[in-house]
């Protein structure tokens, strides 16, 4: 019999210089499989978590593209770029005098109120959409773009640590002041937005210089696959499903029933999360379900292993 076709989350530790979509051809290449999507881009420049979904897992890509993230970044004030981080052409170097009244007091005023519920500005180089063209590619063509306000939560932007950098390749030997930090925040923020706006509160301006994605929900990049093989390790559907969704038990009646589209009657009391994952008793994954008044209905159904 052939071998069944993989299905899964895959997890990956991106490497620096590659896109998402990169990852995702070199995963194609390795698992021999066309059917492979990711939950949420990474720059090029960025490194860190990429979940993949794998097979009819693929499905599973949309509960997990919303969830929270956790990044660890360097900013580097007194130097400005067109693209807000390092990969962009620079636009403004800070004088040295104005670095100098640059204090750790001013930084964390900063960051203070860059915390919270924020209304940020995406990045003019960010993959949305204006007019049904990336802001990145209307960015690059010259146009001007104009993006309006997001309103995003950065629940922690702690600071790890301060350090002078002088500048060797500008005239004078221009100092920077490199900021190394941690943030935790909801799916839709910019961290290189993060990194323009605490340069401009303090007048130096700023960009992104290092990027590091290390959490998405319950996912650590410490679990993460360095290398894509064809042995990599897959997460089952149904694991993965319940650790971000919640599980919902059923029988295999009510498995069969939700299968075929009927409601479960009068199931809804035992529901504990708004979209809870149906699991099976032999441990699959049914679908993802939801209450209808007192009723339990399918919301999404996985295809059943061959």
């Amino acid at each position: 019999m052939p071998e069944p076709a993989p299905r899964g989350i895959l997890l990956v530790d991106k490497p620096g210089g590659m896109t998402s979509h990169d990852v995702v051809a070199r995963a194609r290449r390795a698992l021999g499989t066309r059917k492979i999507g990711h939950a949420g881009t990474l720059d090029p420049m960025a490194t860190g978590l990429l979940v993949l979904g794998v097979g009819p897992a693929t499905r599973l890509l949309t509960y997990i593209v919303g969830l929270g993230k956790t990044y660890e970044a360097t900013i580097r004030l007194g130097v400005s770029t067109d693209s807000d981080d390092a990969d962009g052409t620079v636009t403004e170097h800070a004088t040295n005098e104005a670095l100098a009244a640059v204090d750790r007091a001013g930084i964390d005023r900063g960051i203070a109120a860059l915390t919270g519920e924020i209304d940020q500005v995406p990045s003019r180089v960010s993959a949305i959409k204006v007019g049904g063209k990336r802001a990145y590619d209307l960015a690059r063509a010259g146009e001007e773009v104009e993006l309006k306000a997001r309103r995003v939560t950065v629940s922690r932007f702690d600071v790890r640590d301060v350090r002078d950098v002088v500048l060797n390749d500008v005239a004078g030997g221009s100092r920077a002041i490199d900021v190394d930090v941690v943030v935790d925040c909801t799916s839709g923020t910019y961290i290189r937005a993060l990194a323009r706006d605490l340069g401009a509160d303090l007048g130096v301006g700023g960009h992104l210089t290092a990027l590091r994605r290390t959490r998405i929900g319950p996912f650590e990049v410490s679990d993460a696959e360095a290398e894509i093989t064809p042995d990599a390790t897959l997460l089952r559907d149904a694991d993965v499903a319940a650790a971000v969704l919640g599980a919902f038990e059923v029988t295999a009646d009510e498995a069969r029933d939700l299968r075929h589209g009927k409601r479960l009657v009068g199931a809804a009391a035992r529901l504990s999360a708004p979209h809870p994952a149906a699991i099976d008793p032999d441990g699959r994954l049914v679908g993802i379900v939801e209450r209808r008044g007192d009723d339990v209905k399918s919301l999404m159904n996985m295809a059943e292993d061959a």
